[in-house]
């Protein structure tokens, strides 16, 4: 586990009238939600340190929808196993955190660029319940979801996440969930990570320390460095939430720097 002495004492500091912090979560595979690994050990120190949230925003890579943005508004949310291929352990796992219907609603009324749709069909999917399993293990803090419009430019994203910014203030966590680098096609078990993974990551990290978000936003206009670091970018846009957060107070801070498989960066930040 990485040292998080610094993450920890800028936490211990924080005034109770400081602005909630804000997460981007490299959340890997699901089974971190039940193996003690790297990744889920840190999630497990950063989550005691944490201010407890009013509620909890998740942005996941895995809740997108094709032309709309939709916000969750169930009273009780489902825990979802949306994937395949694991053991039974982890289907058997639940997070039964209630939902945040007011919260929700409230974002319905922060973004006026464009209309968002209440859905009350959506649980909680694994990019958000297999990290806060191990963040608020005690699932008590009200957890509700915005959804990813795969249709709406990467620049749009990162626009309209702006009009977010008031939660902070309100005590609401908000997280987003995703990899800064992600290609399944190629994950491999051994060997180190690909020099093209390394370099998106290193470029991604450089315009982010330098305050340049735009450029982050803007990640495609590395060709086909980009490509090969997201042949999908879903994984990708759940960053561009929380970065749209930072204010000029803010400092960044990194955590679980690591790559998995070769082919999934596991770095993430956290605005404080």
């Amino acid at each position: 586990m990485e040292d998080l002495s610094a993450i920890t004492t800028a936490l211990s500091n924080r005034q109770p009238t400081d602005p909630m912090p804000v997460l981007f979560v490299g959340h890997g595979s699901p089974m971190n939600a039940i193996q003690d690994t790297p990744f889920s050990v840190t999630w497990n120190v950063l989550g005691s340190y944490l201010p407890r949230p009013t509620a909890i925003l998740c942005i996941s890579a895995h809740w997108l929808t094709d032309g709309d943005t939709r916000v969750s508004v169930t009273d009780s949310p489902e825990t979802t196993h949306d994937f395949s291929g694991f053991p039974y352990r982890l289907f058997d796992q639940r997070y039964p955190a209630p939902g945040a219907p007011e919260l929700a609603r409230q974002v319905m009324g922060l973004i006026t660029t464009r209309q968002i749709v209440a859905d009350d069909t959506w649980g909680l999917d694994h990019g958000a319940w297999s990290v806060l399993i191990r963040m608020f293990p005690a699932a008590d803090i009200p957890v509700f979801q915005l959804s990813l419009d795969y249709r709406m430019p990467p620049q749009d994203h990162f626009q309209m996440a702006r009009a977010l910014s008031s939660l902070r203030d309100a005590g609401v966590l908000i997280v987003g969930s995703g990899n800064l680098v992600h290609n399944l096609w190629v994950m491999r078990s051994d060997g180190p990570p690909y020099d093209w993974a390394e370099e998106f990551d290193r470029k991604i990290t450089a315009f982010i320390d330098r305050g340049e978000d735009d450029a982050v936003a803007d990640f495609r206009s590395l060709g086909d460095l980009a490509k090969q670091a997201h042949p999908t970018w879903d994984h990708f846009l759940p960053v561009l939430y929380v970065l749209a957060q930072r204010r000029p107070t803010d400092t960044v801070r990194y955590f679980s720097t690591g790559f998995d498989l070769a082919s999934i960066s596991m770095r993430s930040l956290l605005l404080v």
